[in-house]
């Protein structure tokens, strides 16, 4: 059967996409950043997934106000890079495991829960960023990856709870999969930050690094946060953080496994006026 055997959680800044495309990683500003994936870059390469499934969020770019789902997840075969704007970022065609995304989807809306089914969108840097950092700039990205846009955009978004909940679901959907795969979970967004207003600007060290500590050792209790602690804390954007819940809960510990072992843990301020957050846990 297939089973997730990791998962990982990183910020998807899209400056860091630009500091790639433009050939500005060795910068000293950016430097640090970069040298922080290291370790998961070779990590990746010793522990490759055959197929990823990665939680993002769109930016108006596959879905507008005219349309919000809450939960999206993708069942194409590929997936080219978004227009955002100033061109598609040069980076590979993004493959998709259909077969997969089917049996996933057919599973988690038998457990209640409602996904909206897209064949065909383009991915914006919220997805392609992440990609950048765990696999470096291949031509041709490593294995297919299924796309799952969550709503953390417009309000009402889904609570922690519901998404450390889905996340065990989509573990139940995977891992009764009946081809040997190893899947990984990424959970992608955050850390904290807020774009505009009077706040613009906001980074919480003290509470990011809190939240990673919780995250590893008490997501049943994290999952439990308000969303008004994560816009007073973390900024406007930094709700986005409810999607490594996702993540979490694919987790095997919360399915009566060991807890998981902390691969990597990276944190670094600021990257374009963002905290930048990173951290692989593997199930064993």
């Amino acid at each position: 059967m297939a089973r997730i055997t990791s998962s990982v959680y990183s910020s998807h800044v899209p400056a860091v996409g630009a500091a790639i495309d433009l050939g500005k990683t060795h910068e000293p500003y950016w430097q640090p950043i970069f040298n922080g994936y290291a370790p998961t870059q070779q990590w990746e390469k010793e522990n490759p997934p055959d197929v990823v499934f990665l939680v993002y969020n769109d930016h108006a770019t596959a879905f507008s106000l005219d349309l919000i789902p809450t939960f999206a997840i993708g069942t194409g075969s590929k997936y080219q890079p978004a227009d955002e704007g100033w061109g598609p970022r040069p980076v590979p065609t993004v493959i998709g495991h259909p077969e997969l995304a089917a049996h996933i989807s057919q599973s988690v809306i038998q457990d209640d829960f409602d996904l909206t089914i897209v064949n065909k969108m383009d991915v914006d840097h919220g997805l392609s960023v992440p990609m950048n950092l765990m696999f470096g700039s291949p031509n041709a990205w490593p294995c297919p990856v299924i796309p799952f846009a969550v709503n953390v955009v417009q309000y009402p978004v889904p609570s922690g709870r519901r998404c450390l909940n889905l996340g065990k679901a989509i573990r139940k959907a995977i891992e009764s999969f009946d081809k040997d795969l190893n899947v990984q979970i990424w959970g992608t967004g955050g850390m904290s930050h807020q774009l505009q207003g009077p706040r613009a600007g906001l980074i919480n060290k003290e509470w990011d690094n809190k939240f990673l500590d919780r995250l590893i050792a008490d997501p049943e209790g994290l999952a439990d946060m308000s969303h008004m602690e994560y816009v007073r804390e973390a900024g406007s954007e930094g709700i986005e953080l409810v999607m490594w819940l996702i993540a979490r809960g694919a987790m095997s510990d919360l399915n009566g496994g060991k807890a998981p072992t902390v691969r990597h843990r990276f944190y670094h301020v600021p990257a374009s006026n963002t905290a930048i957050g990173h951290l692989v846990l593997d199930n064993n």
